[in-house]
C-alpha cells in the first residue's frame, strides 16, 4: 500500500514521479487521503524539484480526469455553428480581459465556454469578479452552462465540484502556500480546465513582470513553451502570448471596479490604450487560429464591428442575466454592486513622470484592504481596491490625484494610500511607456 509521505519523500528528494505515484496523488486531492498539510508539502516539493514533461502531462491528464470532461459531440442539438476556443491567463493586477475578449470572439462566432479560477496570492480572480455582482451564479450546473454558451456563444463561470474537482483543491492550497509560482503546477491547473473543456483552439496570456507570477522573460519563455508543448500534444491548437505586467492593467485594481471598468469599455466609455491592446492582440490570435479571420487585417476588422455595434456589450449583457445577475448592468452597475464606504484621492508626492509601479505590491494592498484572500474561507469584500490609476510615464505635479482608494474603513483606506505612494517611483526625466506585447 502506497502511503502519502512516500510520494511526498520521493518528490521531496528530487525522484521522477510515474503514472502510479502521480494518479495516487491526484487521487487523494479528491478523496482527501491527502489532508491539507500533505497537499501543501507535495506542492512545495514540486515547487522545489520541479517536474519533467512527461510527469507534468500525466498530472495534467489525471487532473482533468479527475471529474466530468465536456464532449460538445451534440453541438448539432446544441446548434454550435463555429468553433470552440478559449483564453486564459496566468494572472496579474487589474487584469479584467476575459470579459472584453469572450463577448469579442462570441459576436464574431465564436463559442468560449470560459472556467475561471479565484483570485491567487496578489492576484485577482476573474470569479471573484464575477461575484461583484448580485445574483450571478458562478457555478451552475453544467448543462445550463452548455445552454449558454450555445445560446449566446459565451459563458465565464467558476470550476465547479464536476470539473476538475483535484485542482480545485490543489489550486486553494497553493494559494496559501507560497507555491503559486511553479511552472509544472501553473501549466497542470491551467490545462486540466481548459482540457476539460473540450476546446479547438486555446490562446494563453502569458503576464512578465513585477506584477506576474513569471518575473521575466526567461522565466514567462518557459512557461509559455511548457503549456503549449502540453496542450497541443493533448489535441488542442494553443498559441502563447506574452504580455506585460509592469504596471495595473487597464486603470481599476478590485473585483467591483473591474467590473466597472469592463462596462465602460464594452459600451465605448472608455478604451484604455494598453489594455485595449492586450484586448486585440489576444482576440486577433483566437480569430486566426481558429479560422474566423482570414488574417490579422480581417480579424481586427471583425474585432473592431463587434465594438461599434454594440453586439459585444448585448452578448456580455445577456450573459450576466443568464446567470442569475441583473438585466440592465450596462446602464446601471452600480445598482447590483456594492460600492466601498469610503473613497480618498491619493496624491502624487513629488513632481515629475512616473517611473515605476510595484505592481504585486499594490495587488497586496488590494488583498489587503479585504478585496482576495489569506485563508481559503476568507470572504472578500468586492467593493474595495483602486481605480483612476495614471499609467506609467505620465507626468504629474505634487498634489495630482495619481488614484483613487475604495475602503472599508478611513485607517484601511489610508494605509492603502501610503502603501500605493510607496509602491511608485518618480523622475525628473521623461520615461518611455513600457512595452505590452513581448516577443517570445
Amino acid at each position: 500500500m502506497i502511503l502519502p509521505q512516500e510520494i511526498i519523500a520521493k518528490k521531496r528528494d528530487g525522484q521522477t514521479l510515474n503514472e502510479i505515484d502521480i494518479a495516487f496523488f491526484v487521487d487523494g486531492l479528491v478523496s482527501k487521503n491527502f489532508n491539507d498539510a500533505q497537499v501543501g508539502a507535495m506542492a512545495m516539493a514540486i515547487f522545489k524539484q520541479g517536474l519533467s514533461h512527461q510527469e507534468t502531462v500525466s498530472l495534467t491528464l489525471a487532473m482533468m480526469n479527475s471529474g466530468k470532461v465536456f464532449s460538445w459531440g451534440d453541438a448539432k442539438s446544441l446548434s454550435l455553428s463555429g468553433p470552440i476556443l478559449d483564453k486564459h491567463s496566468t494572472g496579474g493586477v487589474g487584469d479584467k480581459v476575459s470579459f472584453m475578449l469572450a463577448a469579442i470572439v462570441a459576436a464574431c462566432g465564436g463559442y468560449v465556454p470560459m472556467i475561471s479560477g479565484r483570485g491567487l496570492g496578489h492576484t485577482g480572480g476573474t470569479a471573484d469578479k464575477l461575484e461583484s455582482i448580485a445574483g450571478f451564479n458562478v457555478q451552475p450546473e453544467l448543462a445550463q452552462f452548455k445552454r449558454i454558451v450555445a445560446n449566446l456563444g459565451m459563458a465565464i463561470i467558476s470550476q465547479t465540484s464536476e470539473l476538475a474537482p483535484a485542482d480545485k483543491r490543489l489550486y486553494a492550497i497553493r494559494d496559501i502556500t507560497a507555491t503559486v509560482a511553479s511552472i509544472p503546477l501553473i501549466t497542470a491547473s491551467i490545462l486540466s480546465k481548459k482540457l476539460a473543456a473540450g476546446l479547438d483552439v486555446l490562446v494563453m496570456d502569458i503576464k512578465v513582470g513585477n506584477g506576474a507570477l513569471m518575473t521575466d522573460l526567461k522565466q514567462a519563455r518557459a512557461l509559455a513553451r511548457s503549456i503549449t508543448t502540453v496542450a497541443n500534444d493533448a489535441g488542442v491548437n494553443t498559441q502563447a502570448i506574452i504580455t506585460d505586467m509592469n504596471q495595473v492593467l487597464g486603470n481599476s485594481a478590485g473585483n467591483a471596479l473591474e467590473i466597472e471598468e469592463t462596462v465602460k469599455y464594452l459600451t465605448g466609455e472608455l478604451h484604455e490604450p494598453r489594455l485595449h491592446q492586450v484586448v486585440v492582440s489576444l482576440a486577433k490570435a483566437m480569430l486566426i487560429n481558429s479560422k474566423l479571420a482570414a488574417d490579422g487585417e480581417s480579424a481586427i476588422v471583425k474585432i473592431d464591428r463587434a465594438l461599434a455595434s454594440g453586439k459585444a456589450a448585448e452578448i456580455f449583457a445577456k450573459m450576466i442575466s443568464a446567470l442569475g445577475g441583473p438585466n440592465d448592468l450596462l446602464e446601471k452597475p452600480w445598482r447590483s454592486m456594492n460600492k466601498a464606504e469610503v473613497i480618498i484621492d491619493v496624491l502624487a508626492p513629488c513632481h515629475g513622470y512616473l517611473s515605476t509601479m510595484q505592481t504585486r505590491n499594490i495587488g497586496f494592498s488590494v488583498v489587503g484592504l479585504g478585496g482576495g484572500r489569506t485563508s481559503n474561507e476568507q470572504i472578500i469584500d468586492h467593493s474595495v481596491g483602486f481605480d483612476r490609476i495614471l499609467p506609467i510615464a505620465t507626468k504629474v505635479n505634487r498634489g495630482d490625484v495619481i488614484a483613487r482608494v475604495h475602503a472599508s474603513s478611513k485607517v484601511s483606506a489610508e494605509l492603502a494610500s501610503k502603501q500605493y505612494v510607496e509602491a511608485l517611483e518618480f523622475s525628473d526625466a521623461s520615461v518611455a511607456e513600457p512595452s505590452i506585447i513581448y516577443r517570445l
